[in-house]
């Protein structure tokens, strides 16, 4: 079993592998210009050149993100708590962040800006705005799948409440909980770069903006490609802390061995 996950895991790789050499090639042989679409290539190349300078902008937006995304997993664990808890709360609550979810965050950084001022301040409220969302449904969602008669077993042997959700509500919700995780920290970035391109003269966002302005196309890839390995990482980081939290959860992982 080890071996087969070794050989899928050097397919992928050779696959990741051929798009960005089938990229590199069309780009050549198509003659395209660094305007339009850059060579794999010279993005590296720019990339290296420029890592440097770029440095403290990605640490900029990488401290935004993760302070915007703990902030967010914070608030959407209370409210999923609340939401999945409570039917009151839930008929209350939930449309109202139906409805905050619906509207699109790049009309809210305007807002930001005017109550904070343009920096980082907007940035990760931005962030916490958008990844919280998915962590608070996928909470409720896992308090929800609490069976009733354990429910009613653990009151008769006369547990409280709170202890209820605290020893059985909350561990049944460790899978829905990472599968957040994965999902909102994609979205902190989305929302950390939407402010930097509005309201802040540092971080990725912000080179973007000016690399665009100047028609620096293999710049405005280079911090696509930097955003990108961010979120393979900390999304690689969060997996792995899945499967050592809630490995008894996953039953069957080998679809391609079976």
């Amino acid at each position: 079993m080890l071996d087969l996950r070794i050989k899928q895991r050097i397919v992928a790789a050779l696959l990741i592998v051929l798009f960005f050499a089938g990229w590199e090639v069309f780009c050549i042989a198509s003659g395209m210009s660094d305007l339009i679409l850059p060579r794999p290539s010279e993005i590296m190349v720019t990339l290296w050149q420029r890592f440097p300078i770029l440095w403290p902008h990605i640490l900029q937006t990488l401290g935004s993100t993760m302070l915007g995304f703990g902030l967010g997993v914070v608030l959407g664990v209370f409210l999923g708590c609340i939401i999945g808890a409570s039917r009151t709360a839930y008929d209350t609550v939930y449309p109202l962040l139906i409805g905050f979810s619906s509207i699109p965050k790049v009309a809210i950084v305007p807002i930001l800006v005017l109550w904070f001022g343009s920096g980082t301040v907007p940035a990760v409220l931005t962030s916490l705005s958008i990844c919280f969302f998915p962590i608070a449904v996928n909470i409720a969602t896992g308090l929800a799948t609490t069976e009733p008669e354990m429910e009613d077993v653990l009151k008769a042997l006369g547990a409280s409440k709170l202890e209820i959700l605290w020893n059985v509500g909350l561990p049944r919700t460790m899978p829905f909980f990472f599968a957040s995780l994965k999902v909102a920290i994609t979205y902190a970035f989305v929302g950390t770069v939407l402010a930097e391109t509005v309201a802040s003269n540092r971080g990725i966002g912000n080179v973007m903006m000016s690399a665009a302005s100047s028609f620096n196309v293999p710049l405005l890839f280079a911090g696509l490609f930097i955003l990108a390995g961010l979120g393979v990482i900390l999304y690689a980081i969060f997996s792995l802390i899945e499967g050592r939290v809630t490995g008894w959860a996953n039953r069957k992982n080998d679809f391609a061995a079976a």
